[in-house]
């Protein structure tokens, strides 16, 4: 559904995302980790077409990202870190202007609307102002937004941030439910939350991808839990994929660190 081949994003002599490739299929929800400055949110800006690669290319349901960005982007569903919206509109005016820039049919706007307010909780909200909702309301908004039009694959950079527990536990259960028909890409630094919603993991450090592992297995061979296993392979990185559990990567390392110092942005 999604393929990133031999993905690079410099800014000047500053390289945020080094030659990254990877596919995920439909049905599959990856947990997209990494510290802060791995190049993270660099990448899935690529992914969604906000920001061009200096090198490689990603394809959306066989639809390239640069070439046919149109194509591509109405298979997207987006969340970024910081939710696009327009604090001066009521949400259901909102998510109907975003359903029309999507292309959905002004027969099936109200309709797919209604559903996402549902869905996400905003019954209550529908006729408020954006700027006068709580960040936990306003981060449902951004979910909503980024459904309301039915797409293929789902990125969403930290759909969780600023709800409070309760709120939090809807979401995941709301993404787990996602993925029985879409491709869920999940950026999060909460390890657990990852855990308990993803059955894929990919971890990026420097740029590069050190892990790219089905979580069931990563888990059962490490015998630990995900925070367990992201904390060791932080610790013993040496820039190769680590295939299994974050046992080192054999052997001498030498050759494997970056050339020369960087300073990662994500």
């Amino acid at each position: 559904m999604i393929e990133v081949k031999d993905l690079s994003k410099s800014f000047g002599e500053i390289q945020a995302v080094r030659s990254l490739s990877f596919s995920v299929e439909q049905g599959e929800i990856v947990a997209f980790l990494g510290p802060n400055g791995a190049g993270k949110t660099t990448t899935m800006r690529m992914m969604t077409g906000y920001l061009p690669p200096s090198q490689g290319s990603v394809a959306v349901a066989g639809h390239d990202i640069i070439r046919e960005p149109l194509a591509a982007k109405r298979k997207i569903g987006y969340l970024p870190e910081h939710p696009p919206l327009y604090d001066t509109m009521k949400v259901a005016a909102y998510l109907k202007y975003v359903a029309r820039l999507h292309g959905v049919p002004g027969a099936k706007v109200r309709e797919m609307v209604d559903r996402e307010i549902d869905r996400c909780g905003l019954k209550g909200q529908a006729q408020r102002i954006i700027a006068n909702l709580s960040k936990g309301q306003r981060q449902r908004v951004g979910l909503a937004q980024a459904l309301v039009h039915d797409p293929d694959v789902l990125i969403l950079d930290e759909p969780t941030i600023g709800l409070d527990p309760m709120q939090i536990r809807e979401i995941r259960s709301l993404v787990k439910g996602l993925g029985d028909k879409r491709t869920v890409i999940l950026s999060t630094h909460i390890l657990p939350e990852a855990q308990q919603v993803c059955d894929r993991v990919l971890i990026i450090n420097r740029g590069r991808m050190v892990l790219d592992s089905k979580m069931g297995s990563l888990l059962e061979d490490a015998g630990k839990t995900l925070e367990d296993v992201y904390s060791g392979i932080m610790l013993q990185d040496t820039g190769e994929v680590v295939e299994a559990a974050p046992e080192p990567v054999g052997g001498d390392t030498k050759g494997d660190e970056p050339d020369g110092e960087e300073v990662d942005h994500a």
